[in-house]
């Protein structure tokens, strides 16, 4: 039953997404596209109501609620960052905005950009472990060797992550050098 609410809230997710920027880029209904996309977050709570009412109905903690923690804890970071990347280049196709930036390519500016990326990686896995710590205080005494199991996923994303940002900081990306006789851009 998790797995399906799983698949059935990111379906929602792109789902209730397409509506809320259609809405706002086709028709033209501002208000209409807010309130479609301020019910993003109600997929989340309804996934971890039924993760807990799961558990406390005696289910036995498996990989399935780990993966709704991480989904949520995902979510949770990366959700208005995907929106808004979202709804700029809606707003680019749809609605005559100027073309979104890209995010930058080289150097510095890059590296900065990647440990942005890598602090929302670690506030889901924040919130996945509490998520999944607040699971295991809930079971108590069962086995919950699968969520531990799932703490430990978390983190190695996030670790993992964290060297690939770091990467990017201590081996900037050089701009590609100019043709003779071109300037070289500026960077950014």
């Amino acid at each position: 039953m998790i797995v399906a609410l799983i698949i059935a809230c990111e379906v929602g997710f792109w789902v209730l997404l397409a509506l809320g920027l259609a809405v706002r880029y086709l028709l033209g209904r501002r208000r209409t596209s807010v309130v479609l996309l301020l019910c993003e977050p109600v997929l989340e709570l309804v996934l971890f109501v039924a993760t807990a009412v799961d558990l406390k109905n005696g289910a036995e903690p498996g990989w399935e609620h780990g993966l709704a923690a991480l989904y949520i804890g995902y979510t949770v970071a990366y959700g208005h960052y995907t929106i808004r990347w979202l709804d700029g280049h809606a707003a680019h196709r749809l609605g005559g905005a100027p073309r979104p930036p890209k995010p930058p390519r080289h150097g510095m500016a890059r590296a900065r950009h990647e440990g942005r990326l890598w602090l929302r990686t670690l506030l889901a896995a924040a919130v996945a472990c509490g998520l999944l710590q607040g699971a295991i205080w809930y079971v108590g005494d069962g086995d919950t060797s699968s969520l531990r199991s799932f703490q430990w996923v978390a983190l190695r994303a996030a670790g993992i992550h964290g060297l690939i940002a770091l990467s990017y900081l201590l081996w900037p990306k050089k701009a590609p050098a100019a043709p003779a006789g071109e300037r070289a851009p500026a960077p950014r």
